[in-house]
């Protein structure tokens, strides 16, 4: 859909092509993906986080015939994490997430924080079980 005031120029050609290439890429299928059936009746769906990026840019030189004298770049990129897996089995869904490697320290110490959680409770149990006595 083109604007009505929209100056027709070969960066918006660019950009337009740009998009619809991202368009052919990421679509609901990427994001949901196909049933996947097991042998033992089991069915799997796979769901996918999509980020992308988009850029682009481009000048025309000199007056006479721009059209003739535009450079211009675009660029676009993809990213695609699996999320889960809906399971679905005898009737009953479930969710079964997919562990992603913790990338940062900031990542680590927030997977560790129930792990450190549940020391520290069994440490106070223990002592109120001792105090008790």
């Amino acid at each position: 859909m083109d604007h009505p005031m929209e100056k027709k120029s070969p960066l918006n050609d660019m950009m337009r092509a740009t998009m619809e290439k991202i368009r052919e890429m990421v679509d609901t299928n990427t994001i949901v993906g196909q049933p996947i059936t097991t042998p033992d009746g089991v069915t799997l769906i796979p769901i996918s986080k999509v980020s992308f990026g988009f850029g682009s840019g481009g000048g025309d030189y000199g007056k006479t015939s721009p059209k003739e004298n535009f450079g211009g770049g675009s660029a676009a990129g993809v990213k695609i994490d699996p999320v889960a897996f809906l399971v679905i089995k005898d009737g009953a869904t479930r969710v079964l997430p997919v562990a992603v490697p913790p990338v940062s320290t900031v990542d680590r110490v927030v997977e560790m924080v129930p792990d450190i959680m549940d020391k520290v409770e069994k440490y106070f149990d223990k002592k109120q079980e001792k105090e008790a006595l």
